[in-house]
């Protein structure tokens, strides 16, 4: 038997979320577009005959001021979370079947509310509290029987309750299109079955026989026995912790001392999910709104000592925070499985005492006082070494793994100087070699001085041309890249634009 459901249906939801979100007025003509099809409307692009299921070309001609947005699922999700959050609230155990649309099993709030109608109108004021003026509720047996009462009640009347074992009467006369497969719904109209109640009335052996498990599901649907039940959601846990101080604490040592037990709450709230925090974030606040967050790396997995440590290292960094500390908050921003981070056999291994001196010596400098690097993207040596501060998450602007057309290959050279250090190479006779316009040497590099030192090439090969932004005039470059050993067997990666040669780099 189908379970007994309750479901709330917001119309139009992809709307209502960009109203939600400022991006939209309530007044405004709004179609929302997902693959160049109307998948919602506002009511005054629905005033001027605009319908899902058009055409974004056949809504722009009935609307000629309709504004189109595209689809944004996960904007629809931010914007209905708050309100499945506020139904929890009064009602656990709710599912979010789609973002606008949500169910949970009727038979505990018709119990707490007195009723099946009581409780849907107590998940309306829900809702509507939150502004969101159009909820329809439906309830009945199983939740898709639950969904069509809901969208087929209207604003003067908008809740409808089909009693219970009246599901497979009430869903007769619905078109065989509310079950949502097209491509189903279009075979069985061709076919003659046109209403839910003609499709139940197949045999499902037929049914089965013919489309498999997936007729034999949706003959169910259309008979009233819905063999879905209520997943609830599970919320996430609240993992973040915060601490306030009045008067606020202007000793780093007072509030270290505070947060000792928030972060020994913070750890063991971890444990108990089977969690452990990588990233940490640190979010300070004095009186004046004066604020300082940033977000801290382990090598391993924090612990309360090392949480507390970047407190106290960030309020050393936070020189702005002067009038005191009024609120200390922490949050995982990155969490892994506590079973992936077995502790070493024999303590703490080396990785994590080398990041907590380094963090120790960044509390002293600042924080750009300690750097380290990390290769990016880019056609230059010097353009992928890029500094970042110890503990912070690298933000490459130019990331690595894109193309990059004249980006050396590998092997790279292990020594770049920055900048490139100016060299001479010449010929025999002792000119200087240059490369003409159609990439051509004027004589075999023989001689190369690098700092006075004059040293003899033995090999050589090239040259590369390398052409940044040909687009532009101004930035335009040309250069050829080289590569030389000396009679030192030293390796060299030149590079030549116009007549002057630069060592970029040394293999060394």
């Amino acid at each position: 038997m189908a379970v007994r459901a309750l479901v709330a249906w917001c119309p139009d939801w992809p709307v209502v979320a960009l109203q939600r979100e400022g991006t939209v007025a309530p007044e405004d003509p709004v179609v929302v577009i997902e693959k160049n099809v109307v998948v919602a409307c506002s009511a005054a692009a629905r005033s001027e005959g605009v319908h899902r299921g058009l055409r974004r070309r056949d809504a722009q001609a009935r609307c000629a001021s309709v504004r189109v947005v595209g689809a944004d699922i996960a904007r629809d999700h931010r914007a209905f979370a708050p309100l499945v959050a506020a139904i929890e609230e009064r009602m656990p155990h709710v599912q979010i079947l789609r973002p606008g649309l949500c169910a949970l099993k009727v038979r505990g709030p018709a119990r707490f509310y007195g009723g099946e109608d009581a409780a849907s109108t107590v998940l309306r004021e829900t809702v509507t509290g939150l502004g969101v003026s159009d909820v329809r509720v439906g309830v009945a047996d199983g939740p898709f029987a639950a969904e069509q009462a809901a969208r087929r009640t209207v604003p003067a009347h908008p809740v409808t309750i089909v009693p219970a074992g009246q599901a497979a009467f009430f869903l007769s006369p619905l078109p065989v299109a509310a079950l949502g497969d097209a491509e189903l719904a279009h075979l069985l109209v061709r076919l003659g079955v046109r209403t839910l109640g003609e499709l139940a009335e197949l045999p499902i052996d037929r049914m089965r026989e013919r489309l498999g498990e997936r007729g034999a599901r949706l003959h169910a649907l259309a008979a009233g026995e819905d063999p879905r039940g209520i997943a609830p959601r599970v919320p996430p846990p609240e993992l973040d912790r915060e601490v306030w101080f009045d008067p606020p604490s202007e000793l780093a040592e007072q509030v270290a001392f505070g947060m000792r037990v928030i972060a020994e709450e913070f750890i063991a709230r971890l444990d108990a999910e089977g969690l452990v925090c990588t990233e940490l974030r640190v979010e300070l606040e004095a009186a004046p709104g004066e604020r300082s967050d940033r977000v801290w790396l382990h090598p391993g997995a924090f612990d309360a000592a090392a949480v507390v440590d970047r407190v106290r290292w960030q309020l050393a960094e936070a020189q702005t925070l002067r009038s005191g500390v009024s609120r200390v908050r922490i949050a995982p921003e990155a969490v892994d499985a506590a079973a992936s981070h077995v502790p070493a056999l024999f303590g703490g291994n080396g990785q994590e005492r080398v990041h907590h001196a380094l963090s120790r010596v960044q509390a002293m400098l600042g924080h750009r006082g300690v750097l380290t690097s990390v290769i990016g993207g880019g056609r230059r040596l010097s353009d992928r070494q890029v500094l970042v501060p110890w503990g912070d998450r690298a933000v490459l602007e130019r990331p690595a793994d894109r193309p990059w057309p004249g980006a050396l290959p590998a092997p790279l050279p292990t020594t770049v100087f920055d900048p490139p250090r100016a060299v001479r190479v010449t010929e025999a006779a002792g000119t200087p070699v240059t490369v003409d316009d159609r990439g051509i040497l004027s004589a075999p590099p023989l001689r190369l001085t690098v700092e006075g030192h004059a040293r003899s090439v033995v090999s050589w090969a090239g040259p590369w041309p390398v052409s940044d932004r040909e687009w532009d005039a101004a930035p335009h470059r040309l250069v050829h890249r080289f590569q030389v050993v000396d009679d030192a067997q030293q390796a060299w990666l030149l590079r030549l634009s116009g007549e002057d040669w630069v060592a970029e780099a040394r293999y060394d």
